[in-house]
């Protein structure tokens, strides 16, 4: 493993993360006026969450198995562009249906850029992984950000058609990782050294940790999902419930700069208990108490939540040693996949009792995620950045 991060190739890689998540990014921003155009319940506009869900993150394993077995730095700029695309032409769909059908397209290239470009991550990472995958994680994370606060202004300005523009900055990245895949293909190791960790793979304490991320990610959904819907519910403009929603996203990349150099230096374990510890709690003070207060905690959920994904990712990688690329479509795959299935749940709820109800449910998903975070196993990361003893 190189001693070093390489900032040139985590550059390019945050890039693409930064991409795709901005494509993802941008469908919580377009469920109002998806709302407002096909007059969708909340469950059908939950749907088009559960859609993204699914292809961006159920998949993603299988999107992992591939580039263990046989790598494909292709996926990197084909995901990115798939991604744009997708998204820009479900901005405009006719359609519930074909709106539908092109979240899930755009769904597919997310799932197909992050095992592929979280492992190359972990590759370009060298002995501080855990900062370099928080780095990694930031442009995913001001992706995700940058996502509704572009796509509102631009909806409100040119309509659902201005929504085409969005694909731009996708293809664009798109093509400067087209040009960069020689590089980056130069970090892979060779084939007696193809472990990223030391130590035999713990199945089972990965399966606990992908109890902690479903749960987390049940109560995140929620709040995605469904803050810019209950702004609206409030009186308030569907630009305010945007632009709480990128606060929560852009305090989480903030986040994500010392979640990594914490768990670096005091492990990851701690890090995860305590963000899970405050994430039920802090949610639930943003409905009940709401205005500025209600922001700020808002902006701590995504402190909480967001700041720990690249956590929880290097966790998964040392779980899981031999198998990284599999780690980490699970890790941000498949559990954050049940995440949207809970979105669904929640709109249920909302639907049918009241949407407050629902934002309430959402927080207390976060309890069951502190319990098992506690019973998590030390991941032994600490232990390989000490100097060996001479004997």
């Amino acid at each position: 493993m190189r001693a070093e991060l390489d900032k040139r190739a985590m550059t390019a890689l945050s890039a693409g993360h930064f991409a795709t998540d901005f494509a993802n990014g941008a469908l919580p921003a377009l469920l109002p006026f998806f709302v407002d155009r096909f007059r969708l319940s909340y469950t059908l506009a939950a749907a088009l969450v559960l859609a993204s869900a699914a292809s961006s993150s159920l998949i993603q394993p299988l999107f992992g198995a591939w580039s263990d077995r046989r790598g494909a730095l292709w996926l990197l700029p084909t995901g990115v562009a798939v991604a744009g695309i997708g998204i820009a032409l479900a901005a405009a769909a006719p359609s519930y249906w074909l709106v539908l059908l092109l979240v899930l397209v755009s769904g597919l290239g997310v799932a197909a850029y992050h095992p592929e470009g979280s492992k190359f991550a972990a590759y370009a990472s060298g002995t501080r992984r855990a900062s370099g995958m928080s780095l990694f994680s930031l442009g995913g994370n001001l992706g995700y950000a940058l996502g509704p606060t572009t796509t509102t202004p631009l909806i409100v300005a040119l309509g659902l058609t201005g929504g085409l523009l969005l694909a731009l900055p996708c293809l664009a990245v798109a093509a400067v990782l087209l040009v960069a895949v020689p590089f980056l293909s130069s970090f892979a190791p060779g084939p007696h050294a193809s472990r990223v960790g030391t130590g035999e793979d713990r199945p089972g304490a990965l399966a606990l940790l992908l109890g902690v991320i479903a749960f987390r990610s049940a109560a995140w959904f929620g709040l995605i999902t469904f803050v810019p819907l209950w702004e609206v519910s409030l009186g308030h403009s569907k630009s305010e419930g945007s632009h709480l929603l990128s606060l929560m996203l852009l305090a989480g990349a903030l986040g994500t700069l010392a979640a990594g150099p914490i768990a670096d230096r005091i492990g990851r374990r701690p890090v995860v208990i305590a963000s899970m510890a405050a994430v039920g709690p802090l949610a639930a003070v943003y409905v009940a108490v709401g205005g500025a207060v209600g922001a700020l905690a808002l902006a701590l959920v995504g402190v909480c939540v967001i700041g720990t994904f690249g956590v929880t990712m290097v966790m998964s990688q040392e779980y899981l040693p031999g198998r990284i690329g599999m780690a980490s479509g699970l890790s941000i795959g498949l559990s954050i996949g049940l995440g949207g299935i809970a979105a669904v749940a929640l709109g249920a709820v909302a639907d049918s009792v009241d949407l407050q109800t629902a934002m309430y449910v959402a927080a207390a998903c976060a309890v069951p995620g502190f319990v098992l975070a506690t019973l998590l196993p030390p991941t032994r990361a600490r232990r390989r950045l000490e100097p060996e003893p001479v004997l």
